[in-house]
């Protein structure tokens, strides 16, 4: 099976996610997109940053519903700082049955040089990319040039703009953004009452 394995800290999962992960899983050749909640890093303090289960929760909740969609907590299993290489080698021994690849904004993919053993990910991996809206300061730093490597995918998938910070933003000020999330996940973060300091 071809698995998309698309990262994320989901602060929380949000429907731009979705609408990214299954726009991966029907109008590519994925067969499912693994969405791979990243665990808190023990040595960065991020007090925004809710409790990895909470995380995974949402997610679970978030893709219920779509069949292909599928969350993963692999990454709570590795040690901390993780690099995506490791993440990789290690799915590919418990998985070898599946192909996996990268799923990633074009944001991601300007600073892919900098990512650990990036030509070894290339090597053995397919990227599926989907478009960003870039600033004009993002624009000025040297980026990833090889766009047309055979192994890079430009995936036509709609342009999202919501963030997870804008949505945690807007519930600590009191504004209503229950369109910006599933109902499932609006519902668990409102009954926690999560992101309301």
């Amino acid at each position: 099976m071809k698995i998309g394995l698309y990262f994320g800290t989901f602060n929380p999962i949000h429907v731009g996610h979705l609408i990214i992960a299954n726009h991966m899983a029907e109008h590519s050749d994925l067969d499912q997109v693994w969405l791979v909640v990243t665990p808190h890093n023990p040595l960065k303090k991020k007090s925004t940053l809710l409790d990895d289960y909470h995380r995974l929760q949402m997610v679970f909740l978030a893709t219920q519903d779509y069949p292909k969609l599928k969350p993963s907590d692999f990454e709570f299993k590795l040690p901390q700082p993780n690099y995506t290489v490791n993440t990789l080698v290690h799915l590919e021994e418990k998985y070898p049955q599946h192909q996996f690849s990268l799923i990633m904004g074009e944001d991601n993919l300007k600073s892919l040089h900098k990512w650990k053993n990036y030509e070894a990910i290339l090597a053995h991996h397919e990227i599926y990319v989907y478009p960003r809206i870039s600033s004009e300061e993002e624009n000025l730093v040297p980026t990833f040039q090889d766009k047309n490597h055979p192994k890079i995918h430009m995936i036509d998938a709609p342009v999202v703009e919501i963030s997870s910070t804008f949505i945690r933003n807007n519930i600590k000020s009191g504004k209503n953004i229950r369109p910006l999330l599933p109902t499932k996940v609006w519902e668990y973060i409102d009954h926690n009452l999560f992101y309301k300091k």
